[in-house]
């Protein structure tokens, strides 16, 4: 099992950049796909980035394609979102999301560990 506490959010004017984090407790964090997603007042949580075990292979939903990046440093048990070019949709509770093997999941019911969400803000 295990557990995952995101930081970095807080309110940026659009066209800024945030970071965010995520830290994972365990001794087996290179053993699971990490997945950011995120949710709006009123929406459905959306898968925004993905990233296997190694790092290696980062997937992307369309809308932050080019602006965020995904990366993940094992050693630290830290998966981390760069967001960057922030625009007001992007406002959201961003969520780190852990599951064990291979696959890079795109659909909530895919990961298995959840954090407990942090507040991103972009004012126009």
């Amino acid at each position: 099992q295990v557990q995952l506490v995101e930081s970095g959010g807080g309110l940026v004017q659009a066209g800024g950049s945030l970071r965010l984090s995520c830290a994972a407790s365990g001794r087996t964090f290179s053993s699971y796909t990490m997945g950011w997603f995120r949710q709006a007042p009123g929406k459905w949580r959306e898968f925004v980035a993905a990233i296997s075990r190694t790092g290696r292979n980062t997937y992307y939903a369309d809308s932050v394609k080019g602006r965020f990046t995904i990366s993940r440093d094992n050693a630290k048990n830290t998966v981390y979102l760069q967001m960057n070019s922030l625009k007001p949709e992007d406002t959201a509770v961003y969520y780190c999301a852990a599951v064990p093997g291979l696959r890079i999941g795109v659909r909530e019911g895919e990961y298995e560990y959840w954090g407990q969400g942090t507040q991103v803000t972009v004012s126009s």
